[in-house]
């Protein structure tokens, strides 16, 4: 498995609680993907905290403590910096499909382990982004864009659905309305979930697996325990 920390959206929290530093003393030559990270992680938290419209680049200047100048040597405006903050949170689902796609396992167990990315993904700083980006005041390419992407985890998944149904794991059902469903519960963790649970995002993924993951659960016919009568 790989390192949990790797992912951006699982550094989201890190990132910004030290993106000061990453200017400062002997980081101060940090590479240009390190600092573009924190840029870009900085204002995820931003936006969950205030929204993206009461939000400047001047207020995530101010976060980094860089000058605005700064910011736009990373990013070209503001719309985006919050379209790759939702590109940050999805990374790591698109990672899972991608990698589940691969294994042998059973489509459920691949599923599960989406559905574990997923949830930590929407637990993170990012997760407003990855949730509301659609709703913000957005130019029409970056639209589509947001849509084309939020499109290919949907099928990604429901192809996952189908591996499950064809192999025996999952319930027959439809991949369609199931996805839908799933993605729903999932993303509405962004409205509910803080850092402050005391439950943390591992703790909520496994969680999320356990209820999603055992209502897909494969039942397999009950056994008659009626005794034939002798006649």
């Amino acid at each position: 498995m790989p390192d949990s920390t790797s992912h951006p959206a699982r550094r989201a929290r890190n990132t910004s609680s030290e993106a000061n530093a990453v200017w400062g003393g002997r980081r101060r030559r940090q590479d240009h993907g390190v600092k573009r990270d924190a840029v870009i992680g900085t204002a995820a938290r931003a936006f969950h905290e205030r929204g993206y419209h009461n939000t400047s680049l001047d207020d995530v200047a101010a976060a980094l403590g860089v000058t605005k100048p700064t910011v736009y040597y990373y990013v070209a405006n503001k719309e985006q910096l919050l379209f790759e903050c939702f590109r940050a949170g999805l990374e790591p689902i698109q990672a899972a499909i991608r990698r589940t796609e691969a294994s042998d396992r059973t489509g459920l167990e691949r599923l599960n382990e989406v559905i574990r990315d997923y949830a930590r993904a929407v637990a993170s700083d990012y997760g407003w982004c990855m949730v509301r980006a659609e709703d913000q005041d957005l130019g029409p390419e970056t639209g589509r864009h947001i849509r084309t992407l939020k499109s290919e985890i949907d099928q990604g998944i429901r192809r996952l659905i189908r591996t499950g149904i064809e192999d025996g794991s999952i319930e027959p059902c439809d991949p369609k309305i199931t996805a839908f469903a799933m993605a729903g519960a999932l993303n509405w963790i962004t409205h509910w979930y803080r850092a402050s649970e005391p439950m943390d995002a591992d703790g909520l993924a496994g969680a999320f697996v356990e209820v999603l993951g055992r209502g897909l659960l494969r039942r397999l016919p009950a056994r008659s325990t009626t005794r034939r009568v002798r006649s």
